[in-house]
């Protein structure tokens, strides 16, 4: 969050990006989406320390967030989804389901991967909604929602311990490491941009499924590369169709759009 309000501060700053000074009225503006991205940051590090990292990112709990994006849309956004993108949607669910039946969780996994799944769709929505009003650029989202975040998160973490620990580690004066943690703050900052800029052209409930599909993606590659996947059949046949959800939620979202939007209109003689 420091490193996106260095970067958009410094775009503004060399004249590629304009927006105006910081106000509170503009900090008023932007709520409550820092409060979203926050929680859903905690409760996702969270997940991760509950669960190991490949059963998170790929256990049917975290489909659900598409789900909660296609509610939330229709009752935050008002907006109504095509039969289509229903099949698809709980093909995903359903699939994801099959697929993750037989993963452990603990109460605290299962609470803190659902809670995951609630703030990452009112994470999106609140995005969609706040580029729908136009107050706000998305490098203002960006910048905001970093500046308002940055100070509470670091006292959680200073609180928790976290904090401590980041002081006493050992590697700080070598060069690989600083390059690799700066190469991974300026990309967190990409994947924040990509998000917002997702969400403003495509939809919230696109951005959520992009997401759950390169988890998906990720599980395939891990079958050969890995070389800890046992097969289970119904493991095998719920990803399938999960990905066949998805593919199918790509072919109404983008194709079929595209095509209606090349045929050409003529009005009757």
């Amino acid at each position: 969050m420091a490193i996106t309000i260095v970067l958009v501060w410094a775009l503004r700053q060399a004249g590629f990006i304009d927006f105006p000074d910081i106000s509170l009225a503009t900090c008023a503006k932007v709520f409550p989406l820092p409060i979203f991205f926050g929680a859903n940051l905690i409760c996702g590090l969270g997940g991760t320390q509950k669960i190991s990292l490949p059963r998170f990112t790929n256990t049917a709990l975290r489909r659900f967030s598409i789900l909660m994006t296609l509610v939330g849309e229709y009752l935050v956004l008002r907006k109504v989804p095509q039969k289509a993108v229903l099949i698809s949607v709980f093909a995903m669910v359903g699939g994801a389901v099959t697929a993750a039946w037989t993963f452990p969780l603990t109460l605290n996994g299962y609470t803190l991967v659902l809670l995951n799944d609630f703030f990452t769709a009112a994470n999106i929505i609140c995005v969609r909604k706040k580029v729908d009003a136009k107050d706000l650029s998305n490098y203002e989202l960006l910048f905001y929602n970093a500046l308002l975040m940055v100070v509470p998160l670091s006292v959680l973490s200073w609180a928790l311990g976290d904090f401590q620990l980041v002081l006493e580690y050992q590697r700080w004066t070598e060069p690989g490491f600083l390059a690799s943690l700066l190469c991974s703050c300026i990309m967190g900052f990409m994947i924040m941009h990509a998000t917002v800029l997702c969400t403003a052209y495509n939809s919230a409930l696109t951005t959520t499924i992009v997401g759950c599909l390169k988890n998906i993606m990720t599980t395939y590659v891990g079958m050969y590369i890995g070389g800890d996947y046992v097969f289970n059949l119904a493991n095998f046949v719920g990803l399938n169709i999960s990905v066949a959800g998805s593919l199918l939620y790509s072919y109404v979202t983008f194709v079929q759009k595209h095509s209606h939007e090349l045929i050409p209109t003529t009005q009757p003689k």
